[in-house]
């Protein structure tokens, strides 16, 4: 059966044409998106967020390109912002450890310790916070940079990177004159 009178059987209620185009399709598409991101995960991710997007649009295909390049519109797409996406996470938290050791000063197991403790801390952070905190007390970013980076006002990150400063003074045990 065709591409084309299996979109006709979908359109016609028949749920489970659509899974004969998925089995046509998948490997193919999943070796793509595997070449186009670098990972069996991010590419599963990008397929299966494809072949859901164009179930919802089956309806506006027309017919006028192949369903497999159709299909592949929308799977590029999907590659494209999830690889953006993922850019922008892996620039926005970048901890540079060379730098953040040859900053202690004194006994270096006591400077370990306490920068194991301060990691974990962190960690423990809402994401949000995490973020807020890590762009501006690490990443030494301005506030008008971080909400260009994260597209979230000025003063709500001012708000987070109050509310994470607290609650990592709550983790460490410190009290609000930092003793």
């Amino acid at each position: 059966m065709t591409d084309a009178a299996l979109v006709q059987r979908v359109l016609a209620g028949d749920v489970g044409a659509y899974a004969a185009l998925l089995d046509r399709h998948a490997p193919v598409c999943l070796r793509y998106a595997t070449r186009m991101l670098g990972n069996r995960e991010d590419a599963e991710d990008a397929a299966q967020e494809a072949f859901v997007r164009a179930y919802t649009a089956l309806g506006r295909y027309e017919g006028r390109t192949a369903f497999r390049t159709w299909l592949f519109a929308i799977l590029i797409n999907r590659c494209r912002t999830i690889a953006l996406h993922r850019a922008r996470r892996e620039r926005r938290v970048a901890i540079d450890e060379d730098a953040v050791a040859s900053a202690t000063v004194g006994d270096p197991t006591v400077a370990t310790e306490l920068r194991e403790e301060i990691h974990r801390a962190i960690a423990l952070l809402d994401p949000e916070h995490r973020e807020a905190f890590l762009l501006k007390h690490v990443e030494e970013l301005s506030y008008e940079e971080m909400a260009e980076v994260t597209g979230i006002g000025v003063s709500a990150l001012k708000m987070r990177v109050k509310r994470a400063c607290a609650r990592l003074r709550d983790l460490l045990g410190e009290d609000e004159n930092g003793e």
